[in-house]
Parts: C-alpha cells; sequence; structure tokens
C-alpha cells in the first residue's frame, strides 16, 4: 500500500474499517427494520454486509453491540461537546448546547438514524437495555459536567436533576421528530430545551 498525503497507510486503513463498520451497521439496521430484531442473526448480518464472521466480530463482540452502535455515536458527541464548552458557562448552557449539537447530528443523518429509531420502538432487547438511551446516561453526563469544572465527588442533585431535566427536554424533542416532526425541527428543539 502508498502512503497517502495527510493520511498514510494507517490513515487509510483506519478509514476503510470505519467505511465497513459504518457500512455494516446501516445494512444490519435495515435488516433489523424489515424482519425484527429478534428474527435476524450475525450470520444474515454477514451476508447481508458482505462479510466474514471474523469481520464482524473484530467490530462488534455481539449483535447487541451492533445495534448500540449509533446510540454510542450519539452519546460520544454530546461527551466531546460537554467536554468542549468554554469554561465560563454554567452548566444549563452546556447542556442545551451539546444537545442541541446532538439534534443538529441527528437530523443530518436522517435516514440513517430513522432507521435506527424504528427498531428502537420495535425491539425489546432496545427498550429493556438502557445504554442504548440517552436517558441511561444521565449520571455519566452529570459526571461529565462536574470533570469540566473540575469539581469534586459524586454530582450533586442539583446537576443529576438538570441533566434528567434536558435529557427528558431532548427525548420529548427526538419524539417530535420521529412522528413527523414540527416544520422547523431546530426550532422546536430550542423551544424544548429552553422549556423549564
Amino acid at each position: 500500500m502508498t502512503e497517502r498525503a495527510g493520511g498514510g497507510t494507517e490513515g487509510l486503513r483506519e478509514r476503510k474499517r470505519a467505511d465497513s463498520r459504518a457500512a455494516t451497521v446501516d445494512v444490519a439496521l435495515q435488516l433489523f427494520a424489515e424482519r425484527g430484531y429478534e428474527a435476524v442473526t450475525v450470520a444474515d448480518v454477514c451476508a447481508a454486509a458482505e462479510i466474514a464472521p471474523r469481520t464482524f466480530f473484530r467490530y462488534f463482540p455481539t449483535k447487541e453491540d451492533l445495534l448500540a452502535e449509533p446510540a454510542r455515536r450519539m452519546a460520544e458527541r454530546v461527551s466531546a461537546a460537554i467536554a468542549a464548552a468554554p469554561a465560563d458557562l454554567d452548566d444549563a448552557e452546556v447542556l442545551t448546547r451539546s444537545l442541541r449539537e446532538l439534534g443538529e447530528y441527528v437530523l443530518a443523518q436522517g435516514e440513517r438514524l430513522a432507521v435506527f429509531f424504528q427498531v428502537a420502538r420495535t425491539s425489546a432487547a432496545v427498550r429493556s437495555n438502557p445504554s442504548l438511551h440517552l436517558a441511561g446516561r444521565e449520571r455519566e453526563l452529570a459526571e461529565e459536567l462536574l470533570a469540566r469544572r473540575a469539581a469534586a465527588g459524586p454530582p450533586d442533585w442539583r446537576t443529576r436533576l438538570a441533566v434528567a431535566r434536558a435529557v427528558a427536554a431532548f427525548r420529548t424533542w427526538l419524539d417530535d421528530v420521529v412522528d413527523g416532526g414540527p416544520p422547523d425541527p431546530l426550532a422546536h428543539l430550542d423551544e424544548v430545551l429552553a422549556a423549564r
């Protein structure tokens, strides 16, 4: 393999691996939407994605990890936005900006995430797994807010309540968007996040 400007062979390999992983998620979500999560096997995903089982398990330890991938990406975006927020912002503003950024991502990923949300609504495996929902990460988000302030100890009730409110507002907006949505989804998100 030859080296490319600005990336090298390792960078190219990683991009190809990330692209293959993302394509596998897309294929699997489509299968889950068509047949139901429980009816699709890893072998089905491998055949449809044209990858070997060994490759699948290098990407995802289990079928559930595959299903969790879109939720993991969304959680990473929120965490990164919290970590990158200017130090002078209070927790409420950091949460609002971070969830607004997540909303923009959700809308930009439109079709891809619509399939995930469809599967999430119909699959017992998704509904019963708190790690696949932003609400299941509330404690971690509160801890991330503390970390950016260099505060010690566990998050207090005020921080946890602020996170719970913000996440509930985002979840309400997301339900509206998945159900057909308002004409201006980002304006609606701003309105929902501002409601106290």
